[in-house]
């Protein structure tokens, strides 16, 4: 898969999907690095085909209300410490991207991987 991962999640996490086989890129090595907007972030990842991993709540509203970014996964577990973070995505990691066969807004919690519905099919 290829992703996009915002600036509130570590840079190590890059190398943590990139070590899965998935083709990664933290916001800051983009143009405007870690100062690029969401909307900037969502028109990036639309554009290159990338799943934008995120924290942050704003994306979710976007994705929910307008359907960009096209694809999300919301990392939904608090704070955590980054090798947690990076035994989590481990640990689910095939489960995430075949989610993504179903869904284009897949949540990870702690305890459940939730596959939120395409917008306009109710499913």
């Amino acid at each position: 898969m290829r992703f996009v991962v915002d600036a509130q999640l570590p840079e190590t996490l890059v190398d943590h999907l990139q070590h899965l086989g998935n083709d990664a890129i933290h916001v800051k090595r983009l143009p405007g690095g870690g100062d690029t907007s969401d909307s900037e972030i969502t028109t990036f990842a639309d554009s290159a085909g990338r799943v934008v991993v995120a924290k942050d709540s704003d994306f979710r509203h976007t994705h929910e209300t307008g359907g960009h970014p096209t694809r999300l996964l919301l990392i939904s577990v608090g704070n955590v410490r980054n090798r947690n973070l990076l035994a989590l995505i481990s640990a689910h990691h095939n489960e995430i991207v075949r989610a993504f066969e179903q869904a284009d807004f897949v949540e990870r919690g702690t305890k459940a991987l939730t596959l939120h519905p395409r917008r306009g099919t109710g499913r």
